[in-house]
């Protein structure tokens, strides 16, 4: 499986708002991108899906930046693909020919899986396995 580096970003973004989040305090894309050493400028783009798919807020002005929609545990990685690479989870198989429908079905009970696995891991789950470092 590949996964694009739109949706490993969107996937980072979303762990660092949700190492930080305690419902009021945004943070900053700069900080984000730092933290993560990602483009600032890639990086807005995506959070501009993330928005449109009602998992961040954003504020503007010097002291705005972004939170999380919803507590870390109400998020998954379902939610997060859905908005930031949705095609991933396309699966058109058309299930023509002899074997066709065998394929077809195998697909779809791969697909199936993959879409269970993805709900089934939350942001606050992923923060929990995330080392953070103190100086």
């Amino acid at each position: 499986m590949r996964i694009s580096q739109k949706l490993e970003y969107a996937c980072r973004a979303m762990v660092q708002l949700a190492q930080h989040h305690d419902g009021q305090t945004l943070i900053q894309l700069d900080d984000i991108a730092q933290r993560e050493a990602v483009s600032a400028n890639f990086l807005v783009q995506i959070l501009n899906d993330l928005k449109r798919g009602d998992l961040i807020i954003s504020k503007r002005g010097k002291t705005g930046g972004y939170l999380l929609a919803r507590d870390p545990r109400e998020i998954n990685l379902l939610d997060i693909t859905k908005a930031a690479d949705p095609g991933m989870l396309s699966n058109h198989v058309p299930g023509e020919g002899e074997s066709g429908r065998a394929i077809h079905d195998a697909w779809n009970q791969i697909h199936e899986s993959l879409i269970k696995e993805l709900s089934s891991i939350t942001l606050d789950s992923l923060t929990t396995q995330t080392p953070m470092f103190y100086i």
